[in-house]
């Protein structure tokens, strides 16, 4: 046999239950929810001058005369 423990909720951190695995109840499967829906799970994405278009800075790299807003 060996000795494993069981993971725990990423919101509380108290042993997971099956009923509402990975989280520890239903609150915390909740909680988890509405950190997705307000946004709080974010992957940064920096802005890369290479791959932004010619002139979506407002500058005109290729020559043309620039477009009057």
């Amino acid at each position: 046999m060996t000795d494993r423990q069981a993971p725990e909720c990423p919101i509380c951190g108290r042993p997971a239950q099956l009923a509402a695995r990975p989280f520890c109840s239903r609150r915390c499967a909740d909680a988890d929810l509405v950190r997705w829906v307000n946004g709080a799970y974010r992957i940064p994405v920096a802005d890369d001058e290479a791959e932004q278009a010619p002139g979506s800075d407002g500058t005109e790299s290729h020559g043309l005369i620039p477009r009057i807003p």
